[in-house]
């Protein structure tokens, strides 16, 4: 009977032991679904970041694409701009020299006046005869007078076409602000 109730004895230790680890491996199987848990939702909570994060990626890439055409768009306006400006400029170069000239005509017609006039002059003092030096004045006069209003029209013309070059270069250093 010792033998027996020994043995009852041993066997609810064991039993005891037995519920024991069963309620200590419940528990760990508890902690262990719990953390599973956790885990399974911050996988869950990753997966829903890293969708947002591919859309995000996404919309930054076509928003790259646009910029990039756009910006395509722009360098090739800018280029087209800056060939309207050097052809400008070109213009603008030929212009001053036909400026140029045109004063160096100018002044040449000046000279010539200044010249023909001093003949004239010579031409006047030098005459004996009041008829030949008023018929020679006469002429002279006459295409003095003709040269003179040739070189006063040039040279309005000049000045206009230099008033015209001034406002084009003025609207164009505006422009290139």
């Amino acid at each position: 009977m010792d033998a027996i109730r020994k043995k009852m004895q041993s066997m609810k230790a064991e039993t005891d032991d037995l519920y024991k680890k069963i309620n200590e491996y419940e528990e760990t199987t508890k902690e262990s679904n719990c953390v599973s848990d956790k885990l399974d939702c911050d996988i869950r909570d990753l997966g829903k970041k890293v969708q947002k994060f591919e859309t995000r990626m996404e919309e930054t890439m076509e928003q790259l694409q646009q910029s990039s055409s756009k910006m395509e768009e722009a360098e090739k306006e800018f280029k087209d701009k800056d060939d309207d400006v050097n052809a400008q400029n070109r213009r603008v170069l030929l212009l001053e020299e036909e400026s140029r000239i045109s004063v160096e005509k100018l002044a040449t017609i000046v000279l010539k006046l200044a010249v023909m006039s001093k003949d004239a002059d010579n031409i006047v003092k030098g005459c004996r005869h009041w008829e030949s030096k008023t018929m020679n004045n006469e002429v002279e006069i006459e295409e003095l007078d003709k040269n003179m209003r040739e070189a006063r029209r040039i040279g309005s013309d000049n000045e206009m076409k230099y008033d015209n070059i001034a406002r084009s270069l003025a609207m164009m250093e505006d422009e290139l602000k």
